[in-house]
C-alpha cells in the first residue's frame, strides 16, 4: 500500500486530517526534470493561528498520555518510515534532488530519530534538590506546550524529524512548516507517517508555507518554542522575532566549515575525504566542507587529486540511477553558486575543475589558491564548490581557520589524532571530526554550531533534546501547611 495518496494533499495542509489550505496551493516540481509531480496546499497566517489553537487544546491530553504509549507511537513511526523507504526515497530524489544514497541516508536517520525519541520518552526527567525546610524539593522537566518547527529544503526529512520526534516524545504538540519546495518529502511524508503511527488529531500538524506562515508561527501565542534550521540571515530574523514574543528559539544556521589537511596526511585519503565533504548532495548541506586548508608541502598534489575526483563524478538526473550529484534546488541557487565562482576566478583563484552548469546541474568545482577575501572562500556557497587555501605553520592555520563568523563543523586529517585534537582545541566549532570530513549526523549525538552558525547544540542526544523541548519546573511538597506570622 502506498504511504502517500496525492489526492489527499492536493491544495491541503495537514491538521490531523488533510484540510483545504487558505493560502492556495503550489506545484510540486522535480528539479531534475522540471516535471510537475502534483500540487500541495500553502498555509497563510490564518491557517497557522488556527493550527496553534488546535495544537494547544490537543497537547494537554497528549502530555497526559503514558510515556509507554508515546514511545510505542514513535517506534511505530520509525517502522513505517523503514517499511516505506522506497516510496519516500522516490520523493526525496524526485522532489528534493537527492541522489539515491543521500535519499536512503535520510530515511535511515529519520527512522533512527524516531527510535531514539521513543527512548527519550522514558528517560528520568528531574532531580531531588536539597532544601533547608522540612519538605520534599525537586525539579522536573515538563513539556513547553506547542513547538513550532521550521525546516529547510536541503535535507528536508532529517531537518524536520530531528525536532518533531523528540518534541512529541516529551509531550508537546508540534506544528511543522516545511519549505514549499520540498513540502512532500519534508512534510506530507511525516504527516502520513505520524497519522498512521497513531498520533492524536491536532498533536502534529504540517503547514507548508513561505515567509507569511513562518512569521505567524513565531508570533502566535500558543507556540512557545521555535526550532529553526536555515540560513543565518533568516535565522537572525527568527531569533529577533522570537525574542520580542519572549519565546525560546533554537537556531541551526549556516556554515563555512574547514577541512584541515596536515603535512603528515595520506593525500589520497584526504582527497577522497575532501571530495565527499564538498560535493555530497551538491554541497547543499550546512556542514559541507566550504574551505580546504592544506599544508603547502602537499597542496599541489592534493589539488590535483581533488580535481581529478571532481572531473570523474557523474552529474545527472536523480530520477535515474547512477548519478553521484543531482540538481541544485532552483535557478536562484544555481546563479548564486555560479556568481561566487565567477567572482572568485576574476579575483585570481585558479579554476581546476568544474565552474560550468547545464540547467540546474552544476559541475563539482575546485578553486585553488584562494585567499580569505575570495568570494567562494569567504561566503557560504551552498553548492558543489571546493576552495583550497594553503598554510605553512600551525599558527597561520589556526588564524585563517578561525577568521570566520561561522563555527559549525571542523575536520582535521592527520596521522597523529592527538595533534589533530590539539589543533581543534584552538578553532571554535560546534562539531569536530578527526580524520573525517565535516558532514555527519547521528540521532544519538548533539548537533549545533557556535557564532553565526547558531545557538549551540539543540538537537540530538538525551540532554540536548530534553533541554530543547521542555521547561524546568521547581516543585516542593510538605506534609502540613506552612505557618507564617501574618
Amino acid at each position: 500500500m502506498s504511504l502517500l495518496d496525492a489526492d489527499k494533499f492536493t491544495s491541503a495542509v495537514f491538521t490531523g486530517t488533510w484540510t483545504p489550505a487558505k493560502g492556495g496551493d503550489t506545484e510540486v516540481v522535480s528539479p531534475s526534470s522540471g516535471t510537475v509531480l502534483g500540487r500541495i496546499g500553502i498555509a497563510d497566517a490564518d491557517d497557522v493561528h488556527e493550527a496553534a489553537e488546535r495544537a494547544a487544546k490537543a497537547q494537554t491530553g497528549w502530555a497526559a498520555t503514558s510515556f509507554e504509549e508515546r514511545a510505542a507511537i514513535l517506534r511505530r513511526a520509525g517502522d513505517i518510515l523503514n517499511a516505506n523507504a522506497e516510496e519516500i526515497s522516490y520523493w526525496l530524489s524526485h522532489e528534493g534532488g537527492a541522489a539515491a544514497g543521500m535519499a536512503g541516508f535520510q530515511v535511515h536517520v529519520a527512522s533512527e530519530e524516531c527510535y531514539e525519541a521513543a527512548a527519550l520518552a522514558s528517560q528520568p526527567h528531574g532531580e531531588i534538590l536539597r532544601t533547608a525546610k522540612p519538605r520534599l524539593s525537586f525539579s522536573r522537566q515538563v513539556p513547553v506546550g506547542v513547538v513550532g518547527v521550521i525546516a529547510p529544503f536541503n535535507v528536508p526529512l532529517i531537518l524536520g524529524i530531528r525536532s518533531v520526534a523528540p518534541a512529541l516524545a516529551v509531550g508537546n504538540s508540534v506544528i511543522l512548516k516545511p519549505d514549499p519546495r520540498t513540502a512532500v518529502c519534508g512534510g506530507a511524508v511525516l504527516a502520513e507517517v505520524f497519522r498512521q503511527a497513531g498520533v492524536p488529531e491536532g498533536v502534529f500538524q504540517v503547514l507548508p508555507g513561505g515567509a507569511e506562515a513562518g512569521q505567524a508561527l513565531v508570533a502566535t501565542p500558543p507556540v512557545r518554542v521555535i526550532s529553526f534550521t536555515g540560513s543565518t540571515p533568516a535565522g537572525r530574523k527568527v531569533g529577533e522575532a522570537a525574542a520580542r514574543h519572549l519565546k525560546r528559539a533554537h537556531l541551526e544556521l549556516g556554515g563555512n566549515s574547514p577541512l584541515v589537511v596536515l603535512d603528515d596526511a595520506d593525500v589520497d585519503a584526504a582527497a577522497s575525504i575532501g571530495a565527499w565533504g564538498s560535493f555530497l548532495h551538491q554541497g547543499q548541506i550546512c556542514m559541507t566542507t566550504g574551505r580546504h586548508l592544506v599544508h603547502e608541502s602537499i597542496a599541489d598534489t592534493y589539488v590535483e587529486k581533488l580535481a581529478a575526483k571532481a572531473e570523474a563524478l557523474v552529474v545527472g538526473s536523480t530520477e535515474k540511477d547512477g548519478s553521484a550529484l543531482g540538481p541544485v534546488i532552483d535557478a536562484g541557487q544555481r546563479d548564486k553558486i555560479h556568481g561566487l565562482v565567477t567572482d572568485s576566478v576574476e579575483a585570481g583563484a585558479e579554476l581546476r575543475a568544474g565552474g560550468t552548469y547545464d540547467g540546474l546541474y552544476y559541475r563539482p568545482t575546485v578553486l585553488d589558491r584562494v585567499t580569505p577575501t575570495t568570494a567562494a572562500y569567504a561566503e557560504e556557497v551552498f553548492g558543489p564548490v571546493a576552495p583550497v587555501a594553503r598554510f605553512s605553520t600551525i599558527d597561520e592555520l589556526v588564524e585563517i581557520a578561525g577568521a570566520t563568523e561561522y563555527g559549525l563543523s571542523l575536520g582535521v586529517i592527520t596521522t597523529n589524532p592527538m595533534r589533530g585534537l590539539e589543533i581543534a582545541d584552538r578553532i571554535p566549532s560546534g562539531i569536530v571530526h578527526i580524520n573525517d570530513q565535516t558532514v555527519d549526523d547521528e540521532a544519538v549525538a548533539p548537533f549545533g554550531g557556535v557564532g553565526d552558525s547558531g545557538t549551540g547544540s539543540r538537537f540530538g542526544g538525551t540532554r540536548a533534546n530534553m533541554e530543547a523541548f521542555t521547561e524546568t519546573q521547581w516543585v516542593t511538597m510538605q506534609a502540613d501547611p506552612a505557618r507564617y506570622p501574618f
